[in-house]
């Protein structure tokens, strides 16, 4: 239980929490934007 209030209660832990958000949500962009790119266009 430590390891979350540390995770959400503390500076450090809610920089990284949001550091891991925003790399977890780029990649799913990315990921989106590549695939629909490489689909052949009528």
């Amino acid at each position: 239980m430590k390891l979350f209030h540390d995770l959400f209660f503390t500076d450090y832990g809610l920089m990284s929490f949001i550091g891991i958000m925003f790399m977890l949500g780029m990649g799913v962009f990315f990921l989106r934007l590549f695939l629909s790119g490489s689909a052949p266009k009528p």
